[in-house]
């Protein structure tokens, strides 16, 4: 498999950033959404639009397709584990704990995606500085939600579970995914492929579980958020993830989990004039810390 550069430039720094950002307003956009349509409706418009507007970039680039049923398999696989899994346990999941416990145990998912990387990935070894990393960068995590909320901790276990479930799907798909650099397929034909097949899996759980058909239209706030969380937070988003995931690692990319409630609460500053709170501002810097330390410039500095 092909090396990649653990330590990110500004470049890669820029693109996390700006992932981060388009899935912490994924937040916003559910938040709206959920008032009057069910959770999995939600999901499954999510991809489903997102294909619809990627295979308009893919038409107008005229950009190839795979050919090879593997590759497809491949593809399958990746959208099983990057969508299919993790939206579903974590929609189940929310409806049994907090949604700020359930942020705590999706920042667990660089921690996952180091270990798994380490078995899989010859590029990617554990090392001191990437767990001391993760350890400030969960820390920060905690911080910024709130120690209260692990007051619910002891229960509803099963929750708990599926949270964590997810997000080593999560680490398995940042690592599955790093085999598609050395197929050379460019990052919107697999955005394209993903969110695809993830729509054809996802149909029939939806319809069984929320009955589409039994509700009425949404309103126009409703819809403008779908299509700004189908548009924004799913085909942009995961062109971003594909590049990134190809030129920074399954490790680097898995950092975005820290910057996500970052990135929600910066534009609950900006865009609903909330304020920052003290814990916000230690939260921020513990997870400055911990990228500075998983990328491996504070290791640097020190020698």
């Amino acid at each position: 498999m092909t090396a990649i550069n653990t330590s990110m430039g500004l470049r890669e720094w820029g693109m996390l950033c700006l992932l981060s950002l388009l899935w912490g307003g994924s937040f916003f956009f559910v938040g709206v959404a959920v008032v009057e349509l069910p959770p999995l409706t939600i999901v499954w418009l999510r991809v489903a639009l997102g294909a619809l507007t990627l295979w308009g970039v893919v038409a107008f680039l005229r950009l190839p397709l795979p050919r090879s049923p593997r590759v497809w398999l491949s593809i399958l696989i990746m959208g099983c584990l990057n969508n299919v899994i993790p939206f579903s346990l974590i929609v189940w999941g929310q409806t049994h704990i907090a949604s700020g416990l359930a942020s705590v145990f999706n920042g667990t998912t660089p921690l996952f995606t180091i270990l798994v990387a380490a078995v899989f990935l010859a590029d990617e070894r554990i090392s001191a500085h990437k767990i001391i990393g993760i350890v400030l960068g969960f820390s920060g995590v905690l911080v910024m939600v709130g120690a209260d909320v692990l007051s619910g901790l002891g229960a509803n276990v099963l929750g708990q579970l599926a949270i964590l479930a997810a997000a080593i799907s999560y680490a398995f798909a940042a690592v599955f995914g790093r085999r598609f650099k050395v197929l050379g397929l460019n990052p919107i034909v697999l955005a394209t492929g993903q969110v695809t097949l993830s729509t054809l899996v996802l149909l029939p759980l939806m319809w069984v579980v929320d009955q589409p058909l039994s509700f009425s239209m949404p309103g126009t706030p409703v819809i403008l958020a779908i299509i700004a969380l189908a548009v924004f937070s799913t085909a942009l988003a995961y062109i971003l993830f594909f590049r990134l995931l190809a030129s920074a690692g399954a490790t680097n990319l898995s950092l975005v989990t820290f910057l996500i409630p970052v990135s929600a609460i910066l534009l609950g500053v900006f865009v609903l004039d909330e304020r920052l709170e003290l814990r916000h501002y230690w939260g921020i810097g513990f997870i400055g810390l911990g990228l500075l330390a998983i990328d491996g410039r504070w290791h640097k500095l020190r020698q």
